[in-house]
């Protein structure tokens, strides 16, 4: 059994004149990230190992989550992860080592929601819909897969443990 976390970056911002990939986050992101970081912590979520799109909004999310939750291991970039549609992420997954139990991949929309929807085939039924309605920013999708190594990450492979986005814990955050 392998587990896989899926976070999507927190709201971002898009100031005039400035490219996608240095977008930063907004305010409202930035009160999410931390909170998304803490429910980590509060469930017993640690992942061995965290890959972070290099992306502004994307490092800035894990850095938030992280800061000062010394139990949470630094994030690793990987530009793959930047705009990469679902098959792509799951190449990345797949090259993950096999001492690694549980991983944290840090994203965007729409390659977050496209590998979830693929990889799971069961779950809580209400999580499961709101996941295919809309995966908001913030959205952290926990994912128990059933195979012995990543490299046997396969569609349908997966159970959604459960699905969070800030709002759920601040009404403010998202």
């Amino acid at each position: 059994m392998r587990r896989l976390i899926l976070l999507r970056h927190t709201k971002s911002d898009w100031p005039a004149g400035m490219v996608d990939f240095e977008r930063p986050l907004a305010a409202r992101g930035r009160r999410a990230a931390p909170l998304m970081g803490r429910l980590l912590i509060d469930r017993g979520l640690v992942p061995d190992r965290v890959v972070v799109s290099p992306a502004a909004r994307t490092v800035e999310t894990w850095a938030l989550a992280s800061a000062g939750l010394v139990q949470l291991p630094p994030g690793e970039q990987d530009g793959r992860i930047y705009e990469a549609p679902a098959y792509e992420l799951a190449n990345v997954i797949r090259e993950t080592a096999d001492e690694v139990g549980t991983l944290l991949l840090v994203g965007h929309n729409p390659g977050i929601e496209t590998l979830c929807a693929d990889l799971v085939a069961d779950g809580p039924a209400d999580q499961r819909r709101r996941i295919s309605r809309k995966y908001p920013t913030g959205g952290l999708a926990v994912i128990d897969c059933a195979i012995d190594t990543w490299r046997d990450l396969t569609p349908g492979c997966g159970t959604l443990v459960s699905f969070t986005a800030p709002r759920d814990l601040d009404s403010e955050a998202e």
